[in-house]
């Protein structure tokens, strides 16, 4: 009787065929990225990340028992390389990184921790697998993106952290967890009661709240006429699509600003001040609706780049803009460094 085809491709692999190797973790390298990021929550160490995945599983294949799954198998191997990569800390900027302020910013209605999450480009997003989470996941996959998710996930030890996400977002079992993590179930079970009570108190108290369906005609509106509202310097029209509570923030620098007051004296002051001008380029992140920022160049046609703002959408008002000051992250989302201004 002929082996199945899974077992012949493992032979294979096995025996050294890239290729055979390659259609085993195909199906498995966008949600193993996806997960690395949520875990590290940068774009640039995910793809790492996967890459020393991959190669940790090709170089280890025969210690493969198939126990477990293919699939919880690489979550094991990802989840530990990621684990290390966060006790080894010389992925993140060291203490000399600095932003340099163009301005002197306004006082903030709080100082949070430094955060150097990324935001994830939604392109990655669409080849994830159409299968839904095992039944242990309490979150669904559009949540588990979110930018409110990955901030609050980055307050969590990483341990904490990994056992959260393999369980409430990707729904294994406390047993495999145990075994991805080579510890006991109550260990598990112990870490993700802490991860859940700390994430209650991170998670904005509207997280669930329903807002619009991504790329649905409302959002599209909505998100346009704040584009509108920006590229106006029209702040007053831009705090009318705002909710009362609305944050502005902008990692990985630490000031945050609450409130229409807040977020409109930092606009007049600091974004909008003395006259500039902004180009936006519609993309998406997190999925979430976002914009490269160009600033108007006033002695040439040339807009420059100046960092990436992510909306958080609750109802039919924006919660929150989340505003990156890299511009390195716009090649990721297919963004210029430079465009032309016209009708600026």
């Amino acid at each position: 009787m002929p082996m199945p085809m899974s077992t012949l491709t493992l032979e294979r692999a096995r025996a050294g065929d890239g290729q055979a190797f390659r259609e085993l973790t195909e199906p498995y390298r966008r949600e193993l990225q996806v997960h690395c990021y949520r875990i590290l929550g940068s774009v640039q160490d995910a793809e790492d990340l996967l890459q020393e995945t991959l190669l940790a599983a090709w170089r280890g294949l025969d210690g493969f028992e198939e126990r477990s799954s293919l699939r919880s198998w690489l979550y094991r191997i990802a989840t530990n390389r990621c684990l290390n990569a966060l006790r080894d800390g010389s992925r993140r900027p060291g203490e000399g990184w600095a932003y340099r302020l163009e301005v002197p910013l306004p006082e903030p209605t709080r100082r949070g921790d430094p955060s150097w999450l990324e935001p994830y480009p939604d392109v990655l997003l669409a080849g994830l697998p159409d299968a839904a989470p095992g039944p242990e996941a309490h979150y669904e996959t559009k949540e588990a993106v979110s930018l409110a998710f990955l901030v609050a996930l980055q307050h969590l030890p990483p341990r904490q952290r990994a056992v959260l996400v393999l369980r409430d977002v990707l729904g294994f079992r406390a047993a495999e967890v145990a075994g991805m993590l080579d510890t006991s179930v109550d260990s598990v079970t112990s870490a993700l009661k802490r991860a859940r009570a700390t994430l209650a108190t991170r998670l904005p108290a509207d997280a669930h709240a329903e807002a619009e369906l991504p790329y649905s005609p409302r959002e599209r509106k909505l998100v346009d006429d704040f584009s509108v509202a920006f590229e106006r310097a029209d702040v007053d029209a831009i705090l009318a699509l705002l909710t009362d509570d609305a944050w502005l923030t902008m990692p990985p620098l630490p000031y945050e600003y609450q409130g229409l007051d807040a977020i409109g004296h930092f606009l007049r002051t600091v974004a909008l001040r003395d006259g500039r001008r902004f180009r936006l380029v519609p993309t998406h992140a997190n999925g979430q609706p976002a914009y490269g920022l160009y600033l108007v160049d006033p002695r040439t046609p040339i807009a420059h780049a100046h960092g990436l703002v992510v909306l958080t959408l609750s109802g039919q008002r924006i919660s929150a803009l989340t505003r990156f000051v890299d511009n390195g992250l716009l090649p990721r989302f297919g963004l210029p460094h430079s465009l032309r201004a016209t009708g600026a």
